[in-house]
């Protein structure tokens, strides 16, 4: 084959991949804009200042995205994968405090915004790319916009109030079932991406008893 046309060949292959990956990237910041936009209605001049301070970041799988005892300085958005936060306890045993998947913002925040050490570890258990925000550039859009400080008081409303108390009032008036049920409702294919026992963490339940509930739960 004449040098030439392999040249064009390979170009050709290259700007293809190029082309996807500007398309997926292009699509992930469109899904973090819906999700900015699901809290308050920011400008587009607003959002132009937070995609300023992005980048994306990949993780393979088990790769450490936060250490505990780690100072947290990003805020993530998950475009494509899962991780989940854990502790490990005095008793020896893990313990999950979330599972993050797409278009969910995962991070420790209160080691970020007081500037302490994670008491948790943030572990991708998927292949997952990310959008990273320095946390500093973020604190100072929000001080210095004040629709950037609206949609912060949104989000943190949100997630650190409602969300969080339906979550504590769902662990005591719910059955681990019904958590299950509605977990699975939320995230259809949860269970074909993440382990099992991080699930049951997640519950609150032991991983047997969590295999008791999907086997009732199938027989009836």
């Amino acid at each position: 084959m004449p040098l030439l046309s392999t040249f064009f060949i390979y170009f050709r292959i290259f700007d293809t991949d190029k082309t996807i990956a500007v398309t997926a990237e292009a699509q992930y910041l469109a899904a973090f804009k819906e999700k900015i936009l699901s809290y308050y209605p920011v400008s587009a001049e607003g959002f132009q200042l937070l995609k300023d301070i992005v980048s994306f970041h990949q993780l393979e799988k088990g790769g450490i995205l936060l250490n505990i005892g780690q100072v947290s300085r990003h805020l993530h958005f998950v475009c494509k994968g899962a991780v989940i936060a854990y502790f490990t306890g005095s008793d020896g045993n893990t313990y999950n405090k979330n599972i993050f998947l797409e278009s969910q913002f995962a991070g420790s925040t209160v080691s970020a915004l007081l500037r302490i050490p994670s008491e948790f570890t943030l572990q991708a258990i998927e292949e997952t790319i990310l959008i990273r925000m320095d946390y500093s550039a973020y604190k100072a859009l929000i001080y210095g916009h004040d629709e950037l400080k609206d949609f912060y008081i949104a989000y943190l409303e949100k997630n650190w109030i409602i969300d969080k108390e339906r979550r504590e009032i769902s662990l005591v008036m719910e059955n681990a079932s019904t958590r299950y049920q509605r977990l699975l409702a939320e995230y259809p294919n949860i269970e074909k991406r993440i382990p099992l026992q991080h699930i049951a963490s997640h519950l609150g339940v032991t991983p047997t008893q969590l295999s008791r509930i999907r086997k009732e739960l199938k027989e009836k």
